[in-house]
């Protein structure tokens, strides 16, 4: 009797994450938002607050969006798109993770910022690669640690999409 609680005390001090983490979980709907920042544009902000991490604990966390699109247009001095043909969408997964720790409330509020799809294929020369427009479907955040993931939802299709600038075709 004596061995089997000395077992199940050791067990507890070498393997914290397992027996004192609580019960990890995300709390209310996460939010995702176009960032306000002109040198991010495109780019949007998923935040979560997750409780019952542990305290003091390392959370390693993923924010994706399974299905991305970005229209680039190539702009000249002018301002204007020279030609219709100049525009490529670029599509795919993107995401973006990072670690944050809980501190000593065993929860953690914390927001990633994932970019569009690159429009680095686009040549444009003489002229501006530029963002037109992009959209952004399936979109989650995936605690890696405690392998628990929360999508978001939209109303409209679940996409959440915005347009920056409009070729005159």
């Amino acid at each position: 009797m004596k061995s089997s609680i000395s077992a199940v005390v050791l067990l507890t001090v070498l393997i914290p994450g397992t027996v004192l983490g609580g019960s990890p979980h995300f709390v209310g709907p996460i939010s995702v938002k176009f960032s306000n920042n002109p040198t991010k544009v495109g780019n949007i902000n998923v935040c979560w607050k997750e409780a019952g991490v542990g305290n003091n604990q390392q959370i390693n966390y993923t924010a994706s969006a399974q299905n991305a699109t970005a229209t680039y247009v190539c702009v000249n001095n002018g301002g204007n798109c020279p030609a219709a043909e100049n525009k490529i969408n670029f599509t795919g997964p993107v995401s973006k993770s990072d670690t944050f720790s809980s501190g000593k409330n065993g929860a953690i509020s914390s927001c990633l910022t994932i970019e569009p799809p690159s429009g680095a294929g686009l040549e444009c020369p003489g002229q501006t690669v530029t963002l037109s427009a992009v959209s952004y479907a399936n979109i989650g955040v995936k605690d890696t640690t405690n392998n628990i993931e929360k999508m978001s939802l939209y109303v409209d299709d679940n996409i959440l999409s915005k347009t920056y600038f409009s070729c005159d075709e």
